[in-house]
């Protein structure tokens, strides 16, 4: 593992993560400290704890609504595929152990 000084909102952190990983981390931090930075910009929210929520949430929701690149499933978002796997496991759950029976 290696150590990595980063800044986000103006505080600094050290974190651990494998030399392989590390452009990828970094490029993880500018992102959040930039999203931070504007919902700070914006006057909306105060506190850092709160900025970083609401960072994480707009990042997460972005995340959850992007669609693969290319192929079969490229028309489907991440969060609806994610939704649609857990329908199909809760839709064998049900045939596996029909409800009120036990095993």
């Amino acid at each position: 593992m290696e150590r990595v000084d980063i800044s986000l909102l103006g505080r600094d952190y050290s974190l651990a993560c494998p030399p392989s990983e590390k452009a990828r981390l970094l490029e993880a931090v500018k992102l959040v400290d930039q999203r931070m930075q504007a919902i700070k910009g914006s006057g909306r929210v105060s506190g850092n704890e709160r900025i970083a929520v609401m960072a994480a949430i707009q990042i997460a929701s972005e995340f959850l609504s992007a669609k693969a690149p290319d192929g079969p499933l490229a028309n489907v978002a991440f969060g609806d595929f994610k939704r649609k796997i857990e329908d199909m496991h809760a839709m064998m759950d049900d045939v596996i152990e029909p409800s009120g029976t036990s095993r």
